[in-house]
């Protein structure tokens, strides 16, 4: 080899190595996860080496008047392959630990609040970096539970504004009505269901083995509408959908009755009453005491007795698809759904759904189950375009549902 393509040639090498080297290095200073401290070591010692092959390679080109060398294809396409290469780097790093924390603090909090996939923001970021984006993205819900004295079926509405001429506006004989429209540019669907005593709580079949799509569900318990229920763990983290979070209750009876510990939401549900319930700390018991009759676990709570919920930042949920479930004062429940883009990106924060559920009048609200679980059924087919992890548009099997049956 000739002196001139050995210069050239240790300049590519001693970019990439520069390069490669300074991401683990990097990511190793701000967390330990992805890149251990040996790790990090041997990052740094390789970094120092490929800086000192730069200079030698650079000493290399200017000695020997290597110009014309990169006038020939295969140079050129080799040398713009580097660049571009080094360019993808320092952009990763940039946005990654740059100053502008916008993309840190969507991976955190979205990341954060799944129970599979919390190592996404772990790979490249400390523990305190953590802690100190959640403690700026919250929901602080306050302590009440829902006095559903102030539910009032014979309440008349006036058309106050846009929002509820959408709600009110519909035939007497209508059970529900579906609004469509955007939040951060993903489609969103709003069921006003004007009849709550045909809502009840729907259990997968196959609870605590596994899960159902939410159109099964509706198909074989005869819904005409549904929306995706409570959250749900699974021990071996395969995601099936198999156990319901905390407490849930159907037509009455306690189907699963375990801990909840989180330190938001709780208790979702309606009462004999057909009030929306929402309880916190509560068992099964308790709950079957306070009259709740079809109930699910999730949280957080948006609104309750007509007060939203104090929301820093995004709510520390991030950005995605999401379901919430909301009951006006006149009776009339909100069930909604937001899309995420194909590449879950966007969607609603724990903000946007509060401000939706406030602005269509309702006084308690909750946040259900999310993500690929958000799903609204409509006879039994799809409404809405789950992506699931794969960035597949189908939805998940699921342990719990809302459905409406005439």
């Amino acid at each position: 080899m000739n002196t001139k393509k050995k210069g050239i040639i240790l300049l590519w090498v001693s970019i990439f190595v520069i390069f490669t080297s300074l991401i683990f290095f990097v990511i190793g200073c701000n967390s330990d996860y992805l890149v251990g401290n040996m790790s990090k070591r041997f990052a740094l010692m390789f970094l120092i080496l490929a800086i000192i092959l730069l200079a030698y390679s650079i000493f290399l080109i200017i000695r020997f008047r290597l110009s014309n060398a990169f006038k020939k294809g295969k140079m050129i396409a080799i040398s713009i392959i580097v660049a571009i290469y080094a360019l993808g780097c320092s952009s990763f790093l940039f946005v990654l630990y740059g100053p502008n924390d916008t993309f840190r603090t969507w991976l955190i909090t979205t990341a954060m609040t799944t129970m599979n996939h919390q190592y996404y923001c772990k790979w490249f970021y400390s523990d305190e970096m953590i802690n100190e984006v959640l403690s700026q993205n919250y929901v602080s819900e306050g302590d009440e539970s829902t006095d559903t004295s102030l539910i009032d079926f014979d309440e008349t509405t006036v058309y106050a504004n846009e929002y509820e001429k959408e709600i009110l506006e519909h035939d007497e004989d209508d059970l529900f009505k579906i609004i469509e429209f955007k939040v951060n540019g993903c489609d969103a669907y709003l069921a006003a269901i004007y009849d709550p005593s045909k809502i009840s709580v729907g259990v997968s079949k196959y609870i605590g083995v596994g899960g159902q799509y939410v159109y099964d569900m509706a198909k074989q318990q005869g819904a005409v509408l549904a929306i995706n229920g409570g959250g749900f763990y699974d021990p071996n983290y395969n995601s099936n959908g198999a156990n319901p979070l905390g407490v849930t209750i159907a037509d009455g009876k306690i189907i699963t009755d375990d801990a909840y510990s989180s330190n938001n939401g709780g208790i979702i549900g309606f009462d004999w009453a057909n009030k929306l319930v929402l309880m916190r700390d509560a068992n099964g018991k308790e709950a079957l005491a306070a009259g709740v009759r079809d109930a699910v676990t999730m949280g957080p709570f948006l609104i309750v007795n007509g007060k939203m919920a104090d929301i820093k930042g995004n709510g520390g949920w991030g950005y995605a698809a999401r379901t919430a479930i909301g009951q006006r004062k006149d009776g009339i429940v909100l069930m909604l759904v937001v899309d995420s883009n194909e590449f879950r990106t966007q969607g609603a924060s724990i903000k946007d759904l509060a401000e939706i559920m406030e602005r269509y009048g309702a006084i308690n609200a909750a946040n259900l189950d999310g993500g690929t679980s958000s799903a609204m059924v409509l006879n039994g087919a799809l409404i809405n375009d789950p992506i699931d992890s794969a960035l597949r548009h189908k939805t998940r099997g699921i342990p719990t549902m809302f459905k409406v049956v005439e």
